[in-house]
């Protein structure tokens, strides 16, 4: 039997991620620490040259490759573009914070990018094998990067509970994925969709190899009732590791749903979509209620995130294009706002002090007008206020599910996002209508400034703009659509 190479080109990102992470790795060691920024320095240059391969090789139509595990697509190489986006606003946002604290050390950049790695995998996923071992790199990583602070007793439990109910969801992925093999024989996503297709939701070992899916991926989300870990590893880990947590894994997520339930398991469309509705409205419900009564605003953008992820759930449980164009609209727009929000944070905090209470915003307009304004523009765009993004990721949201019928969804959707735009609000009243706690300067770097303005200022232009990226997330999953 002769043995065919696979073609690597359309994998030459991942490689070349690969590679350089492992070169940091190497280098960092002959690093004191004076000289660490050397290791930033290539930690960036490597997201730069794997954003321009990217583009390079952007998917006009899909190919597959790696024997049938790898998938290059549009939908694949626009999320990558956005991962490399915000792990590099992550790593410029966590540079000082790092340096303040004894941290700014190779191990949170070699770990960084081996987590943005498992991103790629996940995202680029043909198989139940690739989508595994793209989620196990990612959360290890993940794992080891809430543990960072060695020093931090809370930080470590965070990373214990993290752990060890990670291990849990892992085990139920897993499991789910062993029975979707045992029914199908394969663990190739276009063969399990059409074994499924011809078996429909009749073979009982599917649907309950479904369940277990469903409930692995909604712990990777963070939906309800599977959300007992993201506000203690929210507040618990260092806020550089917390911002990374919180954004660039949500487009990975996405890509695992979409990987999984659309390509691989579509047909059972109408199994998955009743589990969906009610993720989707248990985490609304309960991510907007729980968020109000928070005094840490870590804690409570942690909630802020439960019940956005109930948003996203509702474009892709309806099971249409533009629902699914709708949400990865929603994700890309989370993530951005993500960044923006735990990026202002991390500026406020400064050497021995941590700026996780809401109260530690009190008059930050009489500190810093710009750095309010920002916050004041990201707070607002989640709380889905007209003009700014945030209103028109969930319109379009919203309209996915009304055109299928589901309008009372739509109505809960409306009710939860007023009742979540209080705790948005109340930030914002802390910034401008209270008298200042703190009278230190804050004191920013000039690349990190300009960074935070362009991220707060993005959600304006795409407020008043939206059509664009939209486009742009149809033209994708249209694309994907041909495979």
């Amino acid at each position: 039997m002769n043995f065919v190479a696979p073609d690597f080109m359309p994998v030459l990102p991942e490689l070349f991620v690969l590679t350089m992470t492992c070169l940091v790795l190497v280098i960092d060691v002959f690093l004191d620490q004076r000289q660490r920024h050397i290791t930033y320095g290539l930690t960036q240059l490597t997201l730069l040259g794997a954003a321009l391969l990217t583009l390079f090789t952007y998917a006009q139509a899909p190919v597959v490759t790696m024997f049938g595990h790898y998938v290059k697509d549009a939908m694949g190489d626009l999320l990558k573009l956005f991962v490399y986006l915000a792990a590099a606003a992550v790593f410029l946002y966590s540079r000082d914070y790092l340096r303040q604290r004894d941290l700014f050390k190779g191990e949170y950049f070699v770990l960084g990018l081996f987590g943005v790695l498992g991103m790629m995998i996940m995202v680029s996923a043909h198989s139940l094998l690739t989508v595994y071992l793209g989620l196990e790199l990612l959360s290890l990583s993940l794992y080891a990067l809430v543990a960072t602070d060695r020093d931090s007793p809370v930080a470590s439990e965070a990373a214990m509970k993290y752990f060890v109910l990670g291990s849990l969801a892992s085990g139920m992925l897993l499991y789910g994925i062993s029975m979707i093999y045992g029914a199908t024989g394969s663990v190739d996503l276009q063969v399990i969709a059409a074994a499924v297709a011809r078996q429909g939701a009749d073979n009982l070992v599917l649907v309950f190899g479904l369940v277990f899916l469903v409930v692995g991926l909604s712990f990777k989300l963070g939906a309800v009732p599977f959300h007992m870990w993201l506000p203690d590893v929210y507040q618990g880990a260092p806020t550089s590791v917390t911002l990374y947590i919180g954004s660039a894994p949500k487009l990975a997520a996405f890509a695992l749903v979409m990987r999984i339930l659309v390509d691989g398991l579509g047909t059972l469309q109408g199994d998955w979509q009743q589990m969906l509705i009610i993720l989707a409205a248990s985490s609304m419900a309960l991510g907007n209620l729980v968020a109000i009564v928070q005094t840490n605003i870590k804690r409570m953008l942690a909630y802020s995130t439960i019940s956005h992820v109930g948003f996203l759930l509702l474009g892709i449980l309806a099971g249409t294009p533009e629902g699914y164009a709708a949400a990865m609209f929603y994700t890309i727009v989370y993530v951005l706002m993500a960044v923006g929000a735990f990026g202002v944070i991390i500026m406020l905090s400064r050497t021995g002090f941590e700026a996780e209470n809401i109260d530690d915003f009190k008059g930050l307009n009489d500190r810093s007008p710009w750095l309010a304004f920002l916050m004041m523009m990201i707070m607002m765009s989640m709380a889905g206020v007209p003009f700014l993004v945030g209103f028109y990721a969930k319109w379009v949201v919203l309209q996915a599910i009304v055109n299928i019928g589901l309008v009372w969804l739509a109505i809960l959707g409306v009710v939860f996002s007023v009742i979540g735009a209080f705790y948005y609000l109340r930030v914002v009243k802390c910034m401008y209508f209270d008298k200042p706690e703190q009278s230190e300067p804050i004191q920013l770097s000039l690349d990190t400034e300009i960074a935070i303005s362009a991220n707060g200022l993005l959600l304006v232009v795409l407020g008043l703009y939206p059509t664009a990226l939209m486009g742009w997330c149809a033209a994708a999953l249209s694309l994907k659509a041909l495979a």
